[in-house]
């Protein structure tokens, strides 16, 4: 009986964050506002990258790659995020709650590989820079790039592997933004230890990797750059180092909060704030971010800008 009971619950509630009603509306058009900014800023960053012949580099593919990653992430929460605040049923059913954590874990753990493979350019370019045409060709920038998300892929693969073993019987409310493993293990009737426990293995080695692989990578760059006795080669390295590590720092923090910090069911219930921040807001960032810190990126989008207005006249 107890298992009938507990396949009954199909459909759950999300909550996600407190506000009073009349905060909807504005709400509703600050996040469609920052959605679509998302989406333009990245897709145009996209569109530069592939319209410019001599961006078609690693450490521009990398950065295309890293832009479309980010509009999907966005897409994956921003849309029923957005239905959530003007609906007055917030309902989602089980299987778009598995699909949408599917797709969710597959994109941020890709973005985790891409941030890592980024740092790795960047560590051959500054310190191997007359090796760099050699060793990082676009073959090898094509395969990292399939690794992360074939990385990317497995890992998400795994947690909704676990995540079929649980039942719901008790609360169907979901207090998140959108259907994340760490809240649906919390309402489980399973036991869900093992679940904790494999997030906490794979999420935390995913994490602890890509974060080693930055700071050993930055820091070879940081000797190199020290040891450089040229104003402008320093200038350089921290000019195309710099937009890389504002999105690394502003990425990480709450990232590991969110999935290496709960290790235990007993964990207090998550603000709203940090999955907000990685889903949302530095998404909406990053193109900002790499645009306006890389020269290259800024007059090829004037260029190209140009050339469309030339065109329409």
């Amino acid at each position: 009986m107890e298992e009938k009971n507990a396949t009954l619950l199909t459909e759950f509630v999300l909550i996600g964050f407190l506000y009073q009603p009349k905060w909807k509306i504005p709400l509703f058009l600050a996040f469609l506002v920052i959605y679509l900014i998302t989406i333009m800023g990245n897709l145009g960053l996209i569109a530069v990258i592939w319209k410019v012949p001599h961006l078609h580099i690693p450490m521009y593919l990398l950065l295309g790659n890293l832009a479309f990653v980010d509009a999907w992430i966005s897409s994956t929460v921003t849309p029923k995020m957005l239905i959530n605040i003007l609906a007055k049923s917030k309902m989602i059913s089980l299987s778009e709650c598995k699909i949408q954590f599917f797709s969710i874990a597959i994109s941020i753990t890709t973005e985790c590989f891409l941030l890592a493979t980024m740092a790795y350019d960047r560590y051959v370019a500054i310190c191997k820079p007359l090796l760099y045409p050699v060793i990082m060709t676009n073959g090898l920038c094509i395969r990292l790039l399939i690794l992360s998300y074939v990385g990317g892929l497995l890992h998400a693969l795994i947690h909704e592997g676990f995540l079929f073993r649980l039942t719901f019987c008790n609360s169907n409310i979901v207090h998140h933004i959108y259907c994340d493993i760490i809240p649906l293990f919390k309402i489980s009737c399973t036991d869900s230890s093992i679940n904790f426990l494999m997030v906490f293995i794979f999420s935390g080695s995913i994490q602890v990797f890509s974060i080693v692989t930055i700071l050993v990578s930055y820091t070879f760059v940081l000797f190199t750059v020290l040891k450089s006795k040229s104003d402008k080669g320093v200038r350089k390295a921290f000019s195309t180092c710099g937009a890389h590590l504002s999105s690394v720092s502003l990425y990480y923090g709450p990232l590991l909060f969110m999935y290496v910090g709960p290790a235990s069911p007993q964990a207090d219930d998550q603000g709203m704030v940090e999955p907000l921040f990685y889903t949302v807001i530095i998404p909406l960032l990053n193109p900002i971010i790499y645009s306006l810190r890389n020269k290259q990126v800024t007059d090829s989008f004037a260029k190209m800008l140009q050339r469309n207005v030339k065109v329409s006249y």
